[in-house]
């Protein structure tokens, strides 16, 4: 028998959203994946480094993920107080140390620190720290979520941001590595489809990923959540389009010490194929 309107988003509403896994929308929702594959390139990275970082680590799924390449030193922070709860539940049995640190600067490390630091879809990004720790000939690899990111559910709610659609551009993202002194090696981005099957799906997404509605709750937008949910009982699964890029960018060695070593051999970097 179709579940009603109410019981759908009575259950969504409380079902719990600490952590970055998303397996409760399995069978009520379905995203693209990008090509590249994000987490074998990390653990490809992970496994040729002597110290990586990974900041924002979320609840450490993806990390965990990868467990067996991890390199002798393996640190990660999180900001937010259940997902790094959770994440040093994961990750410390792994050997990876979990470190609370707010969402700005200074990352809690010294200069030079990790050869690899890596970040799956970061809120923010501070350049100038991440050229900071990471040691010269050492790199920087993530996936950033795009420009207008699931943006047709979000203008649903909030009507048209075309202000807001403008930013997270793969391209100002490489500036912003350069202008803090980093080499841009790699960079690619993808638009994915996403299906919501039910009003279910929409609500524990909204709930979870707090910033695409900032504000939302179940009671400050039923109109709008009813009238979603006639839209996909009549018309199938709600399209939105996620958006994402891979970058990956590599700290120079000083001058000095290129010019020193002449004709020599150089400093391995590892790219993405």
């Amino acid at each position: 028998m179709e579940r009603s309107f109410e019981e759908l988003v009575d259950e969504a509403a409380g079902a719990p959203v600490d952590g970055w896994d998303f397996s409760w929308l399995d069978g009520r929702a379905t995203e693209e994946r990008p090509s590249w594959g994000y987490q074998r390139l990390l653990g490809e990275r992970l496994a040729l480094a002597s110290a990586a970082l990974d900041v924002q680590t979320g609840g450490g799924e993806v990390l965990a993920g990868v467990a067996d390449r991890f390199p002798r030193t393996m640190a990660a922070t999180e900001g937010w107080p259940p997902n790094a709860a959770r994440a040093t539940a994961v990750l410390h049995p792994l050997g990876a140390v979990v470190v609370a640190d707010p969402d700005e600067p200074p990352l809690p490390f010294a200069d030079d620190a990790f050869d690899l630091v890596t970040s799956r879809h970061p809120v923010t990004v501070w350049w100038a720290e991440i050229a900071r720790v990471l040691r010269p000939g050492g790199s920087y690899l993530a996936q950033h979520v795009g420009p207008a990111s699931v943006f047709e559910l979000v203008e649903f709610f909030l009507g048209p941001q075309p202000e807001a659609r403008r930013a997270r551009r793969p391209e100002d993202a490489a500036d912003a590595a350069r202008a803090a002194g980093l080499e841009v090696v790699d960079l690619r981005s993808a638009r994915l489809r996403v299906e919501f099957l039910d009003i279910g799906a929409v609500v524990w997404f909204l709930r979870k990923v707090i910033w695409m509605v900032p504000g939302f709750t179940v009671e400050a937008h039923w109109a709008r959540l009813r009238e979603l949910d006639a839209l996909i009982r009549a018309e199938g699964p709600f399209v939105a389009h996620s958006a994402r890029f891979l970058i990956e960018a590599r700290k120079p060695w000083p001058a000095s010490r290129d010019a020193s070593r002449g004709r020599g051999r150089q400093p391995t970097v590892t790219r993405s194929r």
